[in-house]
């Protein structure tokens, strides 16, 4: 199995006030992530690429752009996850024949489904291609909660290599972490990356990481070393950041602290709001107080 252990940029996707992919601007985006925040991979078309507002042939060109302009100079993994289990199946087959390096797919979600439909989900996707899947659990979005024994079942698939943990339960990250020691964790809270980091999580994808991505890595390679007092304080010192992103809008302001830094990152798909521009010098001041 490829090493997939590491640090993701959660891609951030450029658009026009149209709505149009901005291709020019998605390059530099992927090339500030591989040379400026230098992060082991990216994990391409999950929610901080806003995937839930795209259409299929968006979404594949975003998937082609970044194989294009990654290369193999890291890894890539290709979130291909949709309400459209056919949706679903098709980029499952694209991405993997692009050569990323392994599928997640985030949990069907608005309708209540079973456990036993969420399963058959699943199956159809690894089905369908020879590639690894990573599950991406995120239940404070989807409303989905998966128990211990509910992963052990998926997990029992040897195609499914690990997950994506994004949620705030900690005891049942310590418990899933000593029961599956074999399988891949990669932590999705970037707010709580030295938590994540010491309880055993093999790497982290966040959407912060876009703009502050040498400094997660030191974050969680420090706190995995066990220098749990050096990496809290630079912990504080990104989360004094976030803290802030996400007062004043979450995909936007990050999108903007990279133009201030010289990428095109573009708009947001609507309805997401635009950044009030009236924030720029405070956003400015930010960048360069925190020397991003």
């Amino acid at each position: 199995m490829k090493d997939l252990k590491g640090v993701y940029s959660a891609l951030l996707v450029p658009f026009d006030k149209e709505g149009n992919l901005l291709e020019d601007g998605l390059r530099e985006v992927i090339n500030y992530n591989i040379n400026v925040n230098k992060v082991d991979g990216l994990y391409v078309n999950g929610s901080s690429g806003e995937n839930f507002l795209l259409n299929t042939a968006t979404k594949k060109r975003i998937f082609e752009i970044t194989k294009e302009e990654a290369g193999d100079k890291i890894k890539l993994i290709a979130q291909v996850g949709s309400l459209d289990l056919n949706e679903a199946v098709e980029l499952a087959k694209f991405t993997t024949e692009l050569g990323y390096d392994s599928l997640s797919a985030v949990t069907p979600f608005y309708y209540q489904l079973s456990f036993e439909e969420i399963k058959h989900y699943y199956q159809t996707i690894i089905n369908a291609t020879d590639n690894t899947m990573i599950l991406y659990y995120i239940p404070f979005l989807t409303g989905v909660k998966i128990s211990l024994d509910q992963f052990a079942e998926l997990l029992d698939n040897e195609k499914v290599i690990g997950v994506k943990y994004t949620a705030a339960d900690f005891y049942q990250l310590e418990r899933f972490r000593k029961r599956f020691p074999d399988k891949l964790v990669w932590s999705g809270f970037d707010e709580m990356l030295v938590q994540a980091a010491v309880s055993g999580v093999d790497g982290a994808i966040g959407s912060t990481f876009n703009v502050q991505g040498a400094l997660s890595k030191k974050i969680f390679h420090l706190a995995k070393e066990g220098k749990l007092e050096e990496a809290y304080q630079l912990q504080h010192k990104a989360n004094d950041l976030i803290e802030k992103v996400l007062e004043l809008g979450l995909y936007q302001t990050l999108k903007e602290i990279l133009k201030i830094k010289g990428v095109n990152a573009g708009h947001c798909k609507k309805p997401m709001k635009e950044f009030d521009t009236e924030k720029l010098p405070e956003l400015r001041k930010l960048v360069e107080d925190y020397n991003l």
